[in-house]
């Protein structure tokens, strides 16, 4: 059942770190290179929220593998970089929350009414805020690796 529950917790990690890396360097730069700000701002919406969802799903999967595993664990013998990962992974949730509760709402508001410069601000708070958690996710990818 471990192994199992680690796959899970594996492959939801990739979907999320695969993801935020399609959007940061393939999708984003080609949006911006290819379309005028209208459509790019209703294209990266679109994405955006259907990416959110797997993200909110990958989110679930990652909680629950990775608690089910902690539990089948000794704690006080787990290694460092559990409880680095633990902690990076619940950091990524608060940023992405507030990513997907503010700024992501903004921009979904202002895509409905059409309007523009607020939709490109809404957008440009996103951009960081991925790129806060690219790197903690990252770090916390490392972090295992490097304290077992």
């Amino acid at each position: 059942m471990y192994e199992w529950m680690k796959w899970l917790h594996l492959a939801a990690g990739v979907v999320w770190l695969g993801g935020m890396t399609l959007m940061v360097w393939a999708v984003r730069p080609a949006a911006i290179a290819l379309l005028a700000p209208e459509p790019r701002l209703r294209l990266m919406q679109l994405v955006l929220s259907r990416f959110f969802r797997l993200v909110w799903a990958a989110i679930a999967v990652l909680l629950a593998s990775g608690l089910w595993m902690l539990g089948a664990a000794d704690l006080s013998l787990a290694p460092r970089g559990w409880h680095a990962m633990a902690a990076l992974g619940s950091l990524m949730i608060l940023v992405f929350a507030h990513l997907y509760f503010a700024p992501f709402r903004r921009l979904s508001r202002a895509v409905a009414a059409q309007d523009w410069p607020m939709g490109a601000r809404a957008l440009g708070q996103i951009h960081p805020l991925v790129m806060v958690n690219l790197g903690l996710g990252w770090t916390a990818v490392l972090a295992v690796m490097v304290w077992r």
